[in-house]
């Protein structure tokens, strides 16, 4: 049997943090009328430019 003992306090903490911050983003793009559909895009098209 293969057991495994790590500590995952610090690791959970980190998602937490960074989810609470995608959240807080989330929230003030919202309430900018922004819409997430038009980042997507960009983001599709932006190799197409040149940009990296």
């Amino acid at each position: 049997m293969i057991t495994a003992s790590a500590v995952t306090g610090a690791l959970a903490r980190r998602l937490i943090d960074r989810a609470a911050a995608l959240a807080k983003a989330r929230a003030v793009m919202t309430a900018r009328g922004g819409d997430a559909r038009k980042w997507r895009k960009a983001s599709l098209l932006w190799p197409l430019f040149g940009g990296e």
